[in-house]
């Protein structure tokens, strides 16, 4: 989806038992047809907002047979907190994001590195013209921290939401338990978490790959 307000962006929403497709230009919304999309329309499957206000990710995307997509690699944080023992979630904070590496009360490092991990996907997106915007699905692998028994999906979810989903769809403000990281983003991919017992480098508690679509 395109950071571009007056580009025509095509959503899917559930209307009943039934499945409405909605266009929405500039802000406007009008009902469009249903079935199999066209063939450069990328089509989000989010229930209406009267059902779902407030939805953090879509149900599924649907791709016109000419779409060009971009699928990215796995993704992780940087070792940017060099003060940090190398191969420790703590050398995976980012410095910019967390002053000396240090998390202020209530964050966690799988949320710190979540941040980070998503400014390195913002990085590889602007590499071949993309932004967060035109994001359509995600995959998340998670590790539980040391120490713990499971895997700190709440942290993650934090750290996601101050770059993808932070935009209210009825009045397209930005939410407020939500301050964006570099632009608001009311872009809602679908979205797979899944818990793995160890990741490819030492200390990474988060990698992230994702798809995104070019502006048609």
């Amino acid at each position: 989806m395109s950071s571009n307000p007056t580009r025509r962006r095509v959503l899917a929403v559930a209307v009943g038992t039934g499945l409405t497709t909605l266009a929405v230009t500039g802000g406007a919304i009008a009902a469009s047809r249903i079935g199999q999309p066209r063939p450069r329309e990328i089509r989000f499957n989010l229930a209406p907002p009267a059902q779902a206000p407030d939805p953090f990710l879509a149900g599924g995307v649907a791709f016109g047979s000419q779409a060009s997509i971009y699928f990215s690699s796995g993704i992780g944080p940087s070792a940017l907190n060099t003060e940090a023992p190398a191969g420790t979630p703590e050398r995976y904070i980012d410095p910019e994001q967390y002053p000396g590496g240090q998390l202020p009360a209530g964050v966690t490092v799988t949320e710190a590195q979540g941040m980070n991990a998503m400014a390195r996907i913002r990085e590889n997106l602007e590499s071949q013209g993309l932004t967060l915007a035109n994001v359509t699905s995600m995959r998340i692998y998670l590790q539980a921290p040391p120490g713990t028994a499971r895997a700190d999906y709440d942290g993650w979810n934090r750290a996601y939401r101050k770059w993808m989903a932070n935009v209210n769809r009825v009045t397209g403000e930005v939410i407020a338990a939500y301050q964006p990281v570099g632009f608001p983003n009311a872009t809602r991919p679908s979205r797979t978490n899944l818990e793995v017992a160890t990741l490819p480098v030492a200390g990474w508690l988060v990698e992230i790959e994702v798809v995104a679509a070019y502006p048609g």
